[in-house]
């Protein structure tokens, strides 16, 4: 109990990045190998970090000087049904074994969500990596996503595009049009700042590659994030905004076929890729993706688009909530 009664809870600031990274270090787990795998030196990811404590919310307990549980927000935008909702995404949320059960982790997520709440980030995203913790606090599975595996012999044949795939530098200008595009036309999707860019590249390997698929005007419609290792073509995302640019992207990873014995990655659920090869029987597991809450339904629903009324509504709503 004594040490319950040194705590304060604060805002961690710039000059607490190296506790903020030695934290997250330590509650994820995250080993000078996993560093030196990806080329990273210890003050470089502190240093990539950064952006984090520049722009997001971070809240946190200190014994003493002493950090010792944190959480942070991230100042982002979710697209939810064609209309711009200003999201707080929740991240970096780490205490210290020894300081557990002391009900520290409900307070800052309380605060966090004051802090959304403040800011008029009436809804919240996070990836869990405790689905009933969350569960708990208010936020539910809003997405899936499919990890499948399909072999060389799988591989769709080739079809006839308009367009080209180019290979291209990871974080060129080409690939983020092609996300800023698909996001707008896309429910649930994030708009990604260059705080959620920095986030999205921070932990890739240096032979992480690029292709972008562009139609005959010069538009870029899609693209495959990608690198190969011991035969396998992985896929880190593959995005596309039509028919033909999906197309074209599956032309181009069959065209490694002589180099590769499968490919692996990652795809969201209405992606129907079994549907669409002439080889079903791929390997495909569903698993749970993005967790999100609502944060402020008045703030929430006065910018949801709902159908225009044919005559007058009303609305009623109980709330439950189980971070009063």
């Amino acid at each position: 109990m004594g040490k319950k009664k040194q705590l304060k809870l604060k805002k961690v600031e710039l000059e607490h990045l190296d506790q903020y990274h030695q934290l997250l270090r330590y509650v994820f787990q995250v080993t000078d190998d996993d560093l030196h795998k990806v080329g990273w030196e210890e003050r470089d990811i502190a240093n990539a970090k950064l952006p984090a404590l520049e722009q997001a919310d971070v809240w946190g307990w200190f014994d003493g000087n002493k950090l010792v549980s944190q959480v942070a927000v991230y100042p982002f935008q979710v697209r939810i049904f064609n209309t711009t909702y200003d999201m707080g995404g929740l991240t970096g949320v780490g205490t210290f074994p020894e300081y557990s059960n002391q009900g520290l982790m409900h307070k800052l997520l309380y605060q966090a969500l004051e802090s959304m709440r403040e800011k008029k980030q009436s809804i919240s995203y996070l990836y869990p990596y405790s689905i009933p913790y969350y569960r708990r606090k208010g936020w539910e599975i809003i997405s899936d996503k499919i990890t499948f595996e399909v072999k060389d012999y799988q591989l769709p044949k080739n079809k006839q595009v308009a367009g080209e795939v180019v290979r291209v530098a990871i974080e060129s200008d080409a690939v983020k049009k092609v996300y800023e595009r698909f996001a707008l036309q896309t429910h649930g999707a994030m708009l990604r700042s260059d705080l959620a860019w920095n986030e999205y590249w921070l932990w890739d390997l240096d032979d992480l590659m690029a292709a972008v698929y562009y139609s005959d005007d010069g538009q870029p419609n899609g693209y495959v994030l990608y690198w190969i290792a011991d035969e396998v073509f992985h896929i880190k995302d593959m995005i596309f905004v039509n028919e033909e640019a999906r197309s074209g992207l599956w032309n181009f990873i069959s065209a490694h076929f002589s180099m590769i014995a499968k490919v692996v990655g990652n795809i969201h659920t209405d992606e129907p890729l079994a549907f669409l090869l002439e080889d079903a029987d791929i390997k495909e597991v569903i698993s749970p993706y993005y967790m999100a809450r609502i944060v402020d339904l008045e703030q929430f629903i006065s910018h949801y688009p709902f159908k225009p009324a044919t005559k007058e509504r009303e609305w009623t709503f109980t709330l439950d909530d189980p971070l009063p």
